[in-house]
């Protein structure tokens, strides 16, 4: 354990880091791989014989497969021994999630069992609460859902109509209100419910229990992917909960909702790698049998872009998730070893990264939604047939950009929060941006460079990029800032881009150094193809950001200078391509 995190949550952007002080998933231990492979296992004896029937919703089917998960352990792995779990580090549940993410609907109903479902009892409940509740959820026993969401009440949940009044003999709090598109809702036997008492204008949080009287909801829903998994509105009518049942302090839902919401996007962003690597073997293993003018589609250029585009953007993703997560995996040791109970360890551990929380979910999504579409488009004609995989694949990637917050209130959240620690001089944001302003034509040098001192050097170059604009951007719109949300989503995709881009950079510069560098040109040509598109992604929103606050004398200047921060060394894409895919063809599987 190191006692400090490499950075703080936001830091990336001004710090620089060591390829020495990430990790990267070439350097899981045997434990890892073993639950890894555990959870792969379960998919393939439980999960993908039944996928038809649990998209049919059998009755029952569901939630007899999480309990056969349970019965595995693999409903305790964040869960304490003490309560029947098994207690496992941030990083191996990540690569959990991951293994898991290829499960298509029951993915999303294993994920919210134990995450947003389960934890908010784990992290916020009292003892009584956690030995009432904890281990059954463990064992899978009880089914658990988290209910937020209203009709009214989306992205501002905080508007939530749904009222708790304490009964006249102080016993019991009386529940009124609707959820909707809750997520094992027609089988949860325990749901935290988010809801104001009385005239409070902020949430409290509750546990209820679906067999209580006046619990009620309606039929499933019809939705246009992930099919499998249980979503229904459920309805409060006088249900009487315990006073005991309050979950945390009163006013404190909010912060509760918010707090599992950084982790579920954190989490989110693991399981879709795991759904990407799925989508990319049944796109190279049709690429392979397909053929076309007598020779296999794999064999075309076209194909070969289209494959190398999955990888790219699959191990780019996979690069920052786990660059982050051992990042709030030390950050949780760290507070646990100052003291911190196991609940405000996690919690906090996690909120402090609140940015690369709302960056990967974002990021990731994004890229799962790339990587399936492209499968469909690799299956021509057939990739519209719902008799492939690919069809299941495609619908169930598009709730993904709208879990765990909308991806755009994800990129909005990302540059607010790291704008507010700058202000409060949690991190050195603002001397640092002026220091780049000031500096904007000074763009390091890349020509001559060893290899990877060259992609550090694009690097610096890029963070220089985006941290020039904040001095205006803040400057021209003061106050104001928060309504020009269009600005700030270019913000949030320079640094989302950055992220990527120098992650995958520290990965591939520490395999070469575990491997040496003929065993890593296939890596190099992964960061090659990335380099170039995440630079040109960071230089045309910069642009766009520019001409949205600079005055007409300034807009040249600064573009002048956005160009130069971006620039690479030109390097064959075209031919970085084709070696990436036909790795993945000679191996019709993901491999990297």
């Amino acid at each position: 354990m190191s006692k400090n995190p490499v950075l703080k949550g936001g830091e990336f952007l001004i710090k620089d880091v060591e390829f020495q002080d990430v990790f990267i998933p070439e350097e899981f231990d045997e434990e890892t791989k073993m639950i890894s492979e555990s959870c792969q296992d379960f998919l393939e004896t439980e999960i993908f014989p039944n996928l038809d029937r649990i998209d049919k919703q059998e009755p029952d089917l569901m939630a007899s497969l999480l309990k056969k998960a349970g019965e595995l352990g693999l409903l305790g792995l964040s869960i304490p021994e003490e309560y029947g779990g098994f207690e496992q580090n941030f990083l191996n549940i990540m690569r959990a999630n991951e293994a898991l993410g290829s499960g298509y609907s029951y993915s999303v109903a294993i994920m919210a069992h134990t995450g947003i479902g389960t934890l908010p009892i784990l992290y916020y409940g009292n003892e009584d609460q956690k030995a009432r509740y904890i281990p059954q959820l463990a064992s899978g026993e009880l089914m658990a859902a988290y209910c937020l969401t209203e009709p009214g009440a989306g992205s501002d949940a905080n508007s939530g109509r749904t009222r708790a009044v304490l009964s006249e003999d102080g016993k019991h709090y009386i529940l009124n209100g609707q959820k909707m598109w809750i997520t094992n809702g027609g089988f949860a036997d325990v749901q935290t419910v988010f809801a104001k008492i009385d005239n409070d204008r902020v949430l409290s949080a509750f546990i209820v229990e679906r067999k209580w009287e006046g619990v009620s909801m309606n039929p499933e829903e019809k939705k246009m992917g992930i099919k499998g998994s249980s979503t229904r509105q459920i309805f409060y009518n006088d249900v009487k909960v315990p006073v005991e049942n309050l979950l945390g302090k009163r006013g404190e839902g909010f912060r509760i909702a918010l707090n599992i919401l950084h982790l579920g996007r954190i989490k989110l962003g693991a399981t879709v790698v795991g759904g990407a690597k799925r989508a990319i073997l049944h796109s190279v293993n049709y690429a392979n049998e397909r053929k076309q003018f007598g020779k296999a589609i794999a064999e075309f250029g076209a194909i070969k872009h289209k494959l190398a585009q999955q990888v790219v953007r699959t191990f780019a993703t996979e690069s920052s998730i786990y660059r982050a997560s051992k990042d709030i995996q030390d950050n949780i040791l760290k507070l646990k070893y100052e003291g911190l109970e196991h609940g405000k360890a996690n919690i906090e551990g996690v909120a402090d990264y609140a940015i690369e929380c709302a960056l990967m979910k974002v990021y990731g999504s994004e890229a799962l939604d790339y990587v399936v579409d492209e499968a469909v488009q690799i299956y021509g004609g057939m990739g519209f047939s719902s008799e492939t995989p690919v069809d299941r694949a495609y619908r169930d990637s598009r709730i993904n950009r709208i879990f765990e917050g909308t991806n755009e209130i994800n990129r909005l959240l990302s540059v607010d929060t790291l704008l507010k620690r700058g202000m409060k001089n949690e991190i050195n944001l603002f001397e640092k941006a002026r220091e780049a302003y000031d500096t904007r034509f000074e763009a390091e040098k890349l020509e001559g460079l060893p290899y990877f001192d060259e992609k550090t050097a694009a690097v610096h170059n890029l963070k220089k990029a985006v941290l020039m604009l904040i001095p205006g951007i803040s400057e021209a719109f003061g106050r104001k800032l928060a309504e020009e949300e269009e600005v700030l989503m270019n913000l949030s995709d320079m640094l989302m881009q950055l992220y990527g881009f120098e992650s995958t950079l520290l990965r591939v510069k520490k395999i070469e150094n575990m491997k040496g560098t003929e065993a890593s040109l296939l890596f190099r040509d992964i960061l090659d193809v990335l380099a170039h598109e995440s630079s040109s992604i960071i230089m045309k929103s910069g642009i766009d950001a520019i001409v949205s606050f600079a005055a007409a004398e300034q807009q040249n200047e600064l573009i002048n200078a956005m160009q130069q921060l971006c620039r690479l060394n030109p390097i064959n894409v075209k031919d970085a391509r084709r070696r990436i895919a036909e790795k993945l063809i000679e191996e019709n599987r993901y491999c990297f």
